[in-house]
């Protein structure tokens, strides 16, 4: 069996900065003790794929202003994991890594480069020189307490691919269901409840979502537009954003589509009466757009339906809402009767838009729900069910709204975790050495 100190598993963000963090730690910490043996075990082929598809390739670290709010999950202790390590921090230790960043107007932070394999070299040159051990095709398929009554606690023992390994401390970093394809399927959910863990139901998040067939959305795709978007469930509005929405072959993605989909997504899950309501002219209501129609009816009278709204909307998207309201887009605006008048407001303003499923996971940028985050300590990430165990990342139920925010969790989560399990061992190392006191 061989044997280490640290044991990562998952060698996505938030296990590389655990084992960075670990290992930089271990060292301003170890005195004159041995530096602990830390090694990261991944069961994909190549190491970082989720970095590298992130962010279209180019790796939209964190935001700019991170706060609690832009996160689903228990808002105290998402609070507290923030204040560890914030946006400022982040953006501290890349430049230490070598990765500039640069602000675009959104508030996303990326690499200067435009490549997130900037981003990932960076944090494997930094595991390189820290003498971490990087170890693809080492998939985990078993976590367990070793038979060793004689240690309290007993070690850890891991059963991967290619072995057995025996650990002192473990981070759990495997992620979540989303992008399975880069080697993140849920699996190490199942090394948590073996450890005593609970797993709630996990959905996708930050997923595209597909439309009935018939709608219009084959003719627009490639149009992108500035809307808000409700989601209500049962009658009652449970979200509202506004944001940038992409149409598709299949149906809207986009970032604002991508933020409220997890509520979606969760409302059907649940059996609730879903909608999705769409005002294309975000910032004007009912009565705003009736009053603009009426306005112009009366000073350009001629001015067909569709000219008429593309002064507002695009072209493509005037002509499909004109249809949808029952009205030919070459109708005078004069000639409009109050009822048609009231539909063609509605297409605008209040547009049901009519989702059939989400996209799945194969095209969700993250996971909703997960390990509890009251199971974990969130001053160390230390698991409240397993001594020594450490949980960061996806894997544990908090999610962020699109723009760097679930990258700025990993960080984060990654950042607390690392520090707390080599402080653990360095302590460990300290008491072993410690003369007897006893008489």
């Amino acid at each position: 069996m061989e044997p280490c100190d640290i044991a990562v598993i998952g060698a996505g963000a938030a296990g590389l900065t655990a084992a960075i963090f670990a290992a930089d730690t271990a060292r301003q910490q170890r005195g004159p003790h041995a530096l602990p043996r830390i090694v990261v075990l991944d069961g994909a082929k190549t190491i970082g794929a989720k970095i590298l598809v992130s962010g279209g390739g180019r790796c939209n670290v964190t935001h700019a202003e991170v706060t609690p709010a832009d996160f689903n999950g228990s808002r105290n202790i998402v609070r507290n994991v923030l204040a560890a390590f914030d946006g400022t921090a982040t953006r501290r230790w890349l430049a230490s890594l070598g990765v500039e960043l640069k602000r675009e107007d959104s508030g996303k932070l990326f690499p200067v480069t435009d490549s997130a394999r900037t981003v990932l070299e960076a944090l494997l040159r930094r595991c390189m020189d820290l003498d971490v051990s990087v170890r693809p095709r080492h998939r985990v398929s078993v976590l367990r307490r070793g038979p060793l009554p004689a240690q309290d606690p007993a070690p850890f023992i891991l059963d991967h691919a290619s072995g057995r390994l025996s650990a002192t401390r473990v981070i759990l970093a495997t992620g979540g269901r989303s992008l399975p394809r880069t080697g993140s399927d849920g699996g190490g959910w199942d090394l948590a409840r073996s450890c005593g863990h609970s797993v709630t139901d996990t959905y996708p998040a930050l997923v595209p979502l597909v439309l009935r067939a018939g709608m219009f959305h084959r003719e627009l795709s490639g149009l992108s537009q500035p809307v808000a978007l409700s989601v209500f469930a049962d009658g009652t509005r449970i979200d509202h954003q506004r944001g940038s929405m992409l149409w598709t072959h299949f149906g809207i993605s986009g970032p604002v589509v991508l933020d409220v989909s997890r509520h979606w997504v969760l409302a059907q899950a649940r059996g609730q009466r879903v909608e999705l309501r769409c005002n294309f002219l975000p910032g004007w209501d009912f009565e705003q757009t009736d009053a603009w129609l009426r306005s112009v009816a009366a000073q350009r009278p001629r001015l067909s339906l569709g000219r008429c709204l593309a002064d507002r909307l695009a072209a493509r998207l005037a002509l499909a809402l004109a249809q949808s309201a029952g009205c030919a887009a070459a109708t005078p605006v004069a000639q409009l009767t109050r009822e048609q008048r009231r539909q063609v407001v509605h297409a605008c303003t209040d547009f049901l838009l009519p989702v059939e499923r989400d996209r799945g996971w194969n095209y969700a940028e993250v996971t909703a729900g997960g390990v509890p985050l009251e199971e974990v300590d969130y001053r160390t990430m230390e698991s409240r069910k397993a001594p020594g165990l450490h949980l960061a990342g996806e894997m544990l139920a908090c999610d962020g709204r699109i723009g760097g925010f679930n990258f700025q969790w990993a960080w984060a989560t990654g950042y607390l975790a690392g520090r707390a399990a080599a402080s653990g061992i360095c302590a460990n190392a300290r008491a072993a050495r410690r003369p007897d006191s006893a008489p």
